[in-house]
């Protein structure tokens, strides 16, 4: 690790050109964060990172996305952009006492009039101290730390840490995007030795990574091959599955689209149709898992939460088995999706809450429902007057929770199907109660 703490580390200045011997995806490592791809939604001029840039200051922020998106090389090219000293550490190999030699030499180049953006790789790998140790450097500016995670930093992160620093969702590189980088390395390295289909199923098989991209596609150069590859011989040699779709009819998104279609029209034979294309055509069975989840909690949700059980159970299921065992548990819990009764409830709740959250800010909640743990805060009011709904009549207090500046709202509407029928109940019996309590 000490030469990523070098006591002579230069300021920031464009990273030198690669070796031609260095790995394809680190010759074709973006030089400017206009080269990016696939993340325009914060690189571009519009974006949180190209507005940070266009200012010239940069803020503390964590880089939150899948592996393959590009979150160390815009780390690199943001210390580039904004003039500033580069150093990193990662949270799988570095300790404390890696963290306290970059700390110190941040602030020596601070007192040389250098800024230091830290790069903090897998940032969710530190526990919840060595996090907070990270804090005071923050606040006054010794760095402006970047992390990068694949882990939802809600959950992996402490919340003094978020507090300080804007997390930026990193998208799954889509198609155009891979497609963008293989032109790029065939620019440098020649066509590839691929039909066009097998290409295209090159590029699926990638399920948006970038990185995994390049590096089977220089596989493919250093192998010399002479005769173009089809699908099936791709797959054949990579070792791998790549799915092998039809040029000329549905190809991965087309499929995918209409096997979700057809769960959320409860239509269980096309559903079993549309899976089985995709995955007789070799689609990775993780590819297909991860989209019945995402199927059970937008289109299911509580009308029947046992869903998102079964899904996560299939997931499981196919880890544990593998192929071709695995297969059925997707198959059955495509099956329980398209069969299960329909409700967009939750997914119209989370869109219309988040939406508030942005609107209202930072409104403090009631004083009677915060906690009091120090003298202080008893005495200027949190907690006074709190009602244990526990020890109320039939366990509901009906107090408002709502900030004083806020009228209460309704974000979550039940349908009438499935165990949602029985949710709208308890929430028309909870609000007569709160209204009996109200004196309405």
């Amino acid at each position: 690790m000490a030469d990523l703490f070098a006591d002579d580390v230069p300021p920031a200045a464009a990273a030198p050109a690669p070796r031609g011997d260095a790995p394809l995806a680190d010759r074709l490592r973006p030089r400017t964060l206009t080269e990016v791809v696939g993340q325009d939604h914060l690189t571009g001029p519009e974006g949180a990172i190209g507005r940070m840039v266009s200012a010239g200051r940069l803020s503390s922020m964590i880089l939150w996305g899948p592996p393959g998106t590009g979150k160390t090389t815009i780390a690199r090219l943001l210390a580039d952009a904004v003039g500033m000293r580069f150093t990193s550490v990662s949270a799988v190999f570095s300790g404390v006492a890696d963290l306290k030699k970059a700390f110190a030499e941040a602030d020596r180049a601070a007192e040389a009039g250098q800024r230091t953006l830290l790069f903090v790789d897998e940032i969710h790998r530190f526990n919840r101290a060595q996090q907070d140790g990270f804090l005071p450097f923050v606040e006054r500016g010794t760095v402006t730390l970047v992390g990068a995670t694949t882990e939802n930093p809600s959950f992996a992160l402490n919340a003094a840490l978020l507090s300080r620093a804007q997390v930026l969702i990193l998208h799954r590189l889509d198609f155009a995007a891979l497609e963008l980088l293989l032109a790029r390395a065939e620019t440098l390295e020649g066509p590839l030795p691929l039909t066009p289909p097998a290409r295209e199923a090159l590029v699926a098989s990638a399920d948006g990574d970038g990185r995994f991209l390049l590096n089977q596609a220089e596989t493919l150069y250093n192998a010399k091959i002479a005769d173009p590859l089809d699908p099936a011989a791709l797959g054949a040699f990579l070792q791998r599955r790549v799915a092998v779709y039809d040029k000329d009819r549905e190809g991965h998104y087309n499929l995918i689209s209409a096997l979700h279609k057809a769960v959320r029209g409860s239509d269980p034979q096309a559903a079993l149709y549309y899976l089985a294309r995709m995955l007789t055509a070799g689609e990775e069975p993780r590819f297909l898992a991860r989209r019945l989840i995402r199927m059970a909690v937008e289109d299911i949700g509580l009308a029947d939460p046992q869903a998102l059980v079964q899904c996560m159970a299939a997931k499981d299921a196919y880890e544990f088995l593998g192929s071709p065992e695995g297969e059925l548990a997707l198959v059955q819990a495509c099956i329980y999706l398209a069969t299960a009764p329909k409700s967009n409830a939750v997914y119209k709740a989370m869109k219309a809450s988040f939406r508030s959250a942005r609107e209202t800010g930072s409104l403090m909640p009631p004083q009677n429902i915060l906690n009091a743990p120090t003298k202080l805060m008893k005495e200027i009011g949190y907690g006074a007057g709190y009602s244990y709904d526990h020890d109320a009549d039939e366990g509901f207090s009906g107090d408002n929770y709502w900030p004083a500046e806020m009228e209460p709202q309704t974000y979550y509407q039940p349908v009438e199907r499935g165990f949602e029928r029985e949710i709208a109940k308890r929430l028309d019996y909870w609000d007569k109660l709160r209204r009996e309590r109200a004196g309405e």
